[in-house]
């Protein structure tokens, strides 16, 4: 089935990016481009964007109607990602800012009203341009509003009969904002009720997708269990109880054009699971790079993540210290996130010299070179949605230690010890013991079974996370929804 689909995004990887999201909507367009169907990514021309002398302007006057007898003219640009066509949306107003939703840490106070805005935009390019998708799939609370509108005052235009796919990527941020913003994004007021877009007295922009979109996905099957919880669901555990017949747990895959060490451009030199001789001199590559002490000898711990509650990494830089003076180990850390916590390991890198590493902030090549060069990768994460790094580790035979929730124990299978078997080492409890205790497994592994690390290192490298089979299984839940909202005219 050829289909026609639309991606709405606040993110689209390499253009603009914060989390995994972004990736998740570049390399799943690329894939559906791949199987010969129309592809269209519609996302906001932030200020931040590189490369826009290279973007094609597509549309100069497109009419935005908006709620309060507001109408916006705004301008479209076009660009190539793989077999997919990215669409930009420039309006200065909304999108000519430092930050995709914040700045300094602190959110936007208008951003109701900028994905209000990029949600109608993103239907008004396909009135105005006549392509009207099989599939609208939209990505977290930013897009909420999309199935409200094709429920509502759209229903019974063109796109009315488009089937809405909503895709979960962190339930923990869900666009909750004054109701005022229904108003302006030109919603009938009657929407605003508890099933559908009203949630304690504000609009829940996470909720509206929810209750009127015509499938579910989320990013993970056990996370598509957790959700379900009073633990995970953020309170909206109700609602996706109620929905659990359209809820479904699809694993991210990993761009293998950015993330293989037989072609990776970013590291020391390039290896694979028939010849690893490159990851001993990516390993020294990246001491050499942060300050690590130079040996193959001691095991390399790497991080790579925002510095956020929901990490973890919070239960590392507690236990940092006793590690590094009870075990004969390294740590490298790359990341940004809450003060403290940069400071956290700031600190630390500063009293450990040789041992311990940090870069504050993001680097893309460090980031690759962490992969390839470290030998242990930790996410000690809280919650996980699905998580990629864990992944990508796997990928370049860096064996991870991961918490047991979302998508890590969906990817991670669990060390047997003395056998070889898993390709990584997990733990249950989020605690600063659990931690360090796993931390010591790996290590007494590492110094005192050496064959069984290689057995794991070739274990996780034969895995597969290409997005194949994730588009697959993506492929269905689009021909189950067409099938849905097709039935309901």
């Amino acid at each position: 089935m050829k289909m026609k689909i639309l991606m709405v995004s606040p993110e689209c990887a390499p253009f603009s990016k914060v989390g995994g999201l972004a990736d998740m909507v570049s390399s799943l367009s690329k894939e559906f481009a791949k199987k010969g169907c129309d592809v269209k990514v519609f996302t906001p021309l932030y200020s931040t964007i590189k490369g826009k002398e290279n973007f094609t302007k597509e549309m100069d006057n497109l009419s935005v109607h908006m709620g309060l007898g507001i109408e916006e003219f705004t301008s479209v640009w076009t660009t190539q990602l793989g077999g997919a066509s990215v669409k930009f949306l420039e309006f200065n107003k909304y999108y000519d800012r430092p930050g995709i939703y914040n700045y300094g840490a602190v959110s936007y106070e208008d951003n109701g009203g900028r994905f209000a805005f990029l949600s109608r935009a993103a239907l008004e390019y396909c009135i105005s341009t006549g392509w009207y998708p099989d599939v609208i799939h939209c990505h977290d609370w930013t897009t909420g509003l999309i199935p409200v509108y094709l429920n509502t005052t759209l229903r019974h235009s063109p796109l009315g009969r488009c089937a809405t796919v909503f895709t979960i990527h962190n339930l923990q941020h869900q666009g909750i904002f004054d109701k005022g913003v229904l108003e302006y994004a030109g919603i009938p007021s009657s929407e605003f009720r508890a099933d559908s877009c009203e949630a304690y007295g504000s609009l829940n922009m996470m909720k509206a997708g929810l209750y009127n979109c015509t499938k579910i996905t989320t990013v993970s099957p056990t996370y598509a269990n957790e959700i379900k919880t009073s633990q995970f669901g953020c309170g909206l555990e109700s609602l996706l109880r109620f929905r659990a017949g359209d809820l479904i747990g699809i694993l991210n895959g990993v761009d293998l054009e950015d993330w293989n060490p037989k072609t990776d451009k970013f590291i020391a030199k390039n290896y694979s699971v028939s010849d690893m001789k490159g990851k001993a001199v990516c390993k020294k590559a990246l001491q050499e790079r942060m300050g690590l002490e130079v040996s193959d000898k001691k095991p390399l711990f790497g991080v790579v993540s925002r510095l956020f509650d929901q990490k973890g990494l919070d239960l590392l830089a507690r236990i940092a210290q006793p590690l590094v003076d009870n075990m004969d180990i390294q740590l490298a850390v790359l990341g940004s996130g809450e003060t403290w916590l940069e400071d956290s390991f700031k600190n630390l890198t500063a009293s450990n010299s040789g041992k311990i590493a940090s870069y504050i902030g993001y680097d893309n090549e460090l980031s690759h070179m962490i992969e390839a060069g470290a030998d242990f990768f930790l996410m000690p994460s809280r919650f996980e949605p699905c998580g990629l790094n864990q992944m990508y580790s796997m990928i370049y035979g860096t064996l991870p230690i991961v918490r047991s929730t979302g998508g890590l124990a969906d990817t991670v299978s669990q060390y047997v010890e003395g056998s070889g078997k898993g390709e990584g080492f997990r733990f249950s409890d989020a605690t600063a013991d659990a931690l360090y205790n796993t931390i010591g497994w790996a290590c007494a592994t590492w110094y005192d079974r050496p064959d069984d690390i290689k057995t794991m290192r070739r274990n996780a490298m034969t895995r597969d996370f290409s997005w194949l089979a994730s588009s697959d299984k993506y492929e269905q839940v689009y021909k189950w929804a067409v099938g849905t909202r097709s039935s309901a005219f």
